[in-house]
């Protein structure tokens, strides 16, 4: 049971907070999750103010909107065989958790949260919320969610990664309410989880959240493809698959404008730029631009891999698309592409079904014109996503006061 307290009073202080965890191991997807979501809450309340706990190594080159802010926290990169390594500490992984942890209950005790939202990790990286969370638990004055994207993994494999990781009895303990950023008759993240009764009463759906254009950069004045590995780390195959169709077809329309995204390994990147100088301008190339929305909102069409703030933005932005999803090491984009192809909201070039060719490329870009656009296949639907977590944050804190 929750013990009952009343905060002291904040002087000249906005009257709740709100503190979003984003364990960033390696990506943009958690960080630009929340940081949407912190965006839109702090619009909808002026007396709200939010800090995101973030372990991403690139949170500084965000802009973020005034009353919100970020802690970093020690960075970790994840190895081929599935272990973890420090970034730059030099400390053995179990030290790095524990200062993770210790950084994590400091923050959260002096900023005292109305409102804390873990994104997609119910006992956070290596088990480092669990501390906190029960901290709060004894403690009774923070409500606590659990943000799921639309879409973890196949059904059979989550269920053992939540059992090796205890999520499953974390979530069931800790959490007042588990939002699901996403609609369920497009997918059910949680399918074969064995959630108890009372845990799926505590579920909401609240749809997909919607992107909007936040800081206006210049576009090109012509029309453009734009081709977005996302953070990059994972997308050498498919940027290397688009400067193959335009090396291939000397015709091929429009042109492309390339963001690679700040985790594509240097020598990758400059390997790249040779094969784009050699393009005459038909493909011009970026490093990382954290206002991709403008970009977004001037494209003729995208060609992208499968994560879910690019697929949110697809949808935002109304934009033809062709997703390339990756495989490994999970198949959350593969099963989100296909789903929404199903739907008649993207294509999706399939390795199995479509090859990935130049030629399978060639064609999907080529065909991009002909598409439908998510809204015809009712993709407006889809996006209130925003808006219902504000009201459920509000109902939340309210509740708690």
């Amino acid at each position: 049971m929750r013990q009952s307290g009343k905060r002291h009073y904040r002087e000249g202080s906005p009257s709740r907070r709100i503190m979003f965890y984003s364990h960033d191991t390696f990506g943009l997807g958690h960080l630009r999750r929340s940081r949407a979501l912190a965006s839109a809450m702090i619009e909808a309340d002026p007396n709200t103010s939010a800090i995101i706990l973030t372990g991403s190594p690139v949170a500084g080159r965000f802009t973020f909107p005034e009353r919100v802010d970020h802690i970093r926290l020690p960075g970790v990169t994840k190895l081929p065989d599935g272990s973890y390594v420090s970034q730059t500490l030099g400390m053995g992984i179990d030290d790095t958790t524990s200062l993770r942890a210790g950084i994590i209950q400091t923050a959260i005790e002096q900023f005292e949260p109305d409102l804390l939202i873990v994104d997609k990790e119910p006992t956070g990286f290596r088990g480092e919320l669990l501390p906190t969370l029960e901290w709060l638990r004894l403690r009774g004055r923070t409500r606590t969610v659990l943000g799921l994207r639309d879409v973890l993994d196949e059904p059979e494999v989550l269920a053992a990664e939540w059992q090796r990781k205890g999520a499953l009895s974390a979530a069931e303990k800790f959490y007042d309410e588990i939002w699901v950023y996403g609609v369920r008759d497009v997918y059910d993240p949680t399918e074969g989880l064995a959630l108890s009764d009372d845990l799926r009463a505590r579920m909401h759906w609240t749809g997909y959240l919607r992107r909007e254009i936040t800081d206006h950069v210049e576009v090109p004045g012509i029309p453009y493809v734009l081709v977005t590995p996302g953070g990059g780390g994972d997308g050498a195959a498919m940027v290397s698959l688009v400067l193959d169709a335009y090396e291939q077809d000397p015709t091929l329309e429009p042109d492309a404008v390339l963001v690679y995204g700040p985790f594509l390994s240097g020598e990758v990147r400059e390997a790249f730029d040779a094969r784009v100088n050699k393009l005459g301008g038909r493909v011009t190339a970026v490093g990382f631009d954290s206002r991709i929305e403008s970009l977004f909102a001037g494209a003729e069409g995208v060609v992208c891999m499968g994560g879910y703030n690019t697929f949110c933005e697809v949808l935002s932005f109304d934009k033809r698309a062709v997703i390339v999803p990756r495989t490994v090491p999970r198949l959350e984009q593969w099963l989100r592409a296909s789903r929404a192809e199903q739907l008649g909201l993207v294509r999706m070039l399939d390795e199995e079904r479509d090859g990935m060719t130049p030629t399978a490329m060639i064609h999907a870009i080529c065909n991009l014109s002909g598409q439908s656009k998510p809204s015809e296949a009712g993709a407006d639907g889809l996006l209130d996503g925003l808006d219902v977590v504000i009201k459920r944050a509000h109902n939340l804190m309210s509740a708690a006061k």
